[in-house]
């Protein structure tokens, strides 16, 4: 198969370079649509830079390919998850409770404290309810969720590949 012809360091340089550029095309698209992320996108922003983080290891030490994979599935999971929490939000804002509107909860301590060290990256501004930016009739959300979903197969890939 061509597949098992690319080097392992290949495929974890890709992934982190992938995750690392949808961090650089969020910050982009957010300065020219003057867009206000809230705590979840935040969050969702602060795991694809883990997954990109993991990634970078895995190209460096591919030989722990099992625990790479494990963690970046792990963290595609945890994003999943809160991307999915977000389009039900999106989809139900009369049932849900709004982000920073009660008492916060882990993540938007997290969000808060990550936005007090470094502004530009991590400040949240936005309500998790609203949909400031749509493609294809999918929000952010949406399309992270999807986003997080091929990452997970991605660590599937690799958990399942030779090494």
């Amino acid at each position: 198969m061509v597949f098992s012809q690319v080097p392992l360091r290949a495929w974890f340089a890709t992934l982190a370079l992938g995750c690392f550029g949808l961090v650089g095309f969020g910050l982009e698209l957010q300065a020219m649509l003057h867009l206000a992320p809230c705590p979840l996108c935040i969050f969702q922003r602060l795991v694809y830079l883990l997954v990109g983080g993991v990634a970078v290891a895995g190209y460096l030490l591919p030989a722990g390919r099992i625990v790479w994979a494990v963690l970046v599935a792990g963290l595609a999971v945890l994003g999943m998850g809160v991307a999915a929490y977000q389009t039900w939000m999106q989809a139900f804002p009369e049932l849900a409770n709004e982000c920073s509107y009660t008492d916060p909860n882990l993540i938007e301590r997290l969000v808060d404290w990550l936005g007090m060290q470094y502004p530009p990256l991590f400040l949240a501004t936005g309500f998790c309810t609203s949909k400031e930016w749509v493609f294809l009739d999918l929000s952010m959300a949406n399309w992270s969720v999807l986003v997080f979903a091929g990452i997970l197969g991605y660590a599937v890939f690799l958990l399942k590949r030779r090494a």
